[in-house]
């Protein structure tokens, strides 16, 4: 007999499905949070024998970590997988198996991990449908999609999203050992597509509470959402690329996601600062006292940032006449090049800082001043202002 206890979302169900191909009624699958994992595992040694666990997607905590390597070592049979940075430390133990990236330097998954490993333990054979459905999950689990176009594995969570678990697992089931190929099928395409519409109008809603936190030395845009969170992090740190991340707060579960687009910024190391942990790119956390203080009770006044002004013709970035920003204040900034510079005017006073690069300098205002790109309007104004004071002066 065998029991898997599993993360609750797409890789960790991914792996839930492979052990019902693997092992059809001879496997019992629990998917966990992040929190209620450590008590599932407690229950298990104390309550079942002669049962082999695999834990997958998920690590557990000391405690659970010492008592596990005590019931391996009378005999116990037991695999922990895990694809996550903060769980490498599980590789000093016969039964774990921590791969963060694999041989040729891609990002891992759960999933690929414990398909790789029913491979070559004999229970289960490959097949071009589940290789093509594992690597979905991949692709998604790693934000790897994103740089590849791969709407497809996009597709596949949301799909997972749309229904439980239970008629996800069976509909994948019943795929997968059917037929040749991966797909959706023309009723999933459908509802896939008014999904879609439904994010896009989600996070357009969501993109007007953004509000920017310097945490650390860190720079967050904080928002509340229960859903699409994955979307929405992704969305809105390509629309607010000063922000070193994204912390998107849902209060009603009491957790926290983050998620950034930076290569140089590790959001697994953020939430390990409150007992959490992940991916480079996306990770989380339970929302405990120091989260809580830092990014609802300190940003709860704060007002939202303002959207650079979208449909302008002349007012654009890196322009040769400058660019214009505001703030809520009314100040006006200026961003021009000077030679090989850029410099910013503030109220027709230049800053003694230099940038080499206008987004250097676009960061700048926009992490100090919260400043926006102003409508074409207000910059045609403000040029025509400049010609006139610079005619009275000769």
């Amino acid at each position: 007999m065998y029991k898997l206890l599993s993360h609750n979302d797409l890789d960790g169900v991914g792996c839930g499905i492979l052990a019902k191909l693997a092992f059809g009624n001879n496997v019992k699958v629990r998917y966990n949070s992040i929190g209620s994992l450590n008590k599932e595992v407690e229950w298990f040694l104390e309550n079942e024998k002669d049962v082999f666990l695999f834990i997958t997607d998920l690590s557990v905590n000391e405690k659970n970590e010492n008592r596990l390597e005590e019931y391996y070592k009378q005999g116990g049979k037991l695999q922990l997988i895990d694809h996550h940075q903060t769980a490498l430390s599980f590789n000093k133990y016969e039964w774990g198996h921590v791969t963060v990236e694999d041989e040729e330097g891609r990002l891992t998954s759960a999933t690929v991990l414990f398909y790789e490993y029913l491979l070559k333990h004999k229970f289960l054979e490959s097949s071009e449908a589940v290789n093509e459905f594992v690597e979905l999950v991949r692709q998604y689990d790693t934000w790897e999609w994103e740089k590849n176009n791969n709407e497809k594995a996009q597709r596949l969570n949301s799909l997972f999203f749309l229904v439980s678990i239970e008629e996800f697992e069976e509909v994948m089931l019943e795929r997968l050992q059917s037929n040749e190929h991966f797909f959706f099928d023309e009723f999933e395409e459908k509802i896939l597509d008014m999904e879609e519409d439904k994010i896009e109008r989600y996070i357009r809603r969501k993109r007007r509470e953004l509000v920017q936190r310097k945490v650390g030395e860190l720079y967050a845009g904080v928002v509340y959402a229960e859903s699409y969170h994955s979307e929405l992090g992704n969305q809105l740190g390509k629309e607010y690329p000063h922000l070193d991340y994204i912390a998107i707060l849902n209060i009603g579960g009491r957790r926290m996601g983050f998620r950034t687009i930076h290569d140089h910024i590790d959001v697994s190391e953020v939430a390990a600062r409150f007992d959490g942990g992940g991916h480079a790119k996306a990770a989380g956390c339970t929302m405990n006292d120091l989260a809580f203080r830092l990014f609802v009770e300190e940003t709860f006044e704060l007002d939202p940032l303002h959207e650079d002004a979208k449909r302008n013709r002349f007012n654009l970035k890196e322009s040769s006449f400058g660019t214009l920003y505001k703030t809520k204040s009314d100040d006006i900034l200026f961003i021009i090049q000077v030679e090989e510079n850029w410099v910013i005017e503030k109220d027709n006073v230049r800053l003694e800082q230099r940038f080499s690069n206008f987004r250097q300098a676009e960061m700048y205002i926009k992490r100090n001043f919260q400043a926006w790109v102003a409508k074409d309007e207000v910059f045609v104004q403000y040029l025509m202002n400049e010609v006139k004071k610079r005619k009275r002066e000769e």
